[in-house]
């Protein structure tokens, strides 16, 4: 039994590396990687990697550090772009939401998403016994939550 957990575990971390693979920057096609240094000319702790047909790259921006995970089309199109941002520039229908629905929550790790053009806002939301993971599309409403 042990030998076979073993042989899974060893599995699983094999498949793991075949679907996202640490690349460097020149080997970036030149089409995205204009195109990210065009958006994001001050960018920070870039990492590159390739994750199916999608190049991902991870990186900060500004004085904090702010983190970035944006995924780009092998033809340079970004499709997917998560962003941190602070509590206070959440529009006012999610922190509309956020009163009515978790009053006497703290407000963590928020980020705008915006997938295929479509914009998101997730947050961590915890009290003293509780945490969730929670997504709320522009106009405040919920489109996922699940506890942590």
């Amino acid at each position: 039994m042990k030998n076979l957990i073993v042989a899974i575990s060893i599995l699983g971390l094999s498949f793991n590396q075949l679907s996202a693979q640490d690349i460097h920057q020149n080997e970036v096609p030149s089409v995205i990687l204009n195109h990210f240094q065009k958006s994001f000319p001050k960018a920070s702790d870039i990492d590159w990697e390739i994750k199916g047909n999608l190049y991902e790259v991870e990186f900060e921006t500004g004085f904090l550090g702010d983190d970035h995970k944006i995924l780009y089309s092998r033809d340079g199109k970004m499709v997917f772009h998560e962003e941190e941002i602070a509590k206070n520039n959440l529009p006012k229908s999610v922190l509309a939401t956020i009163n009515k629905y978790y009053s006497g929550y703290r407000v963590d790790d928020v980020k705008r998403i915006s997938d295929n053009g479509k914009i998101m806002y997730k947050a961590e939301l915890k009290n003293y016994s509780t945490e969730w993971k929670v997504v709320f599309d522009a106009q405040g409403r919920i489109l996922q939550k699940k506890e942590d």
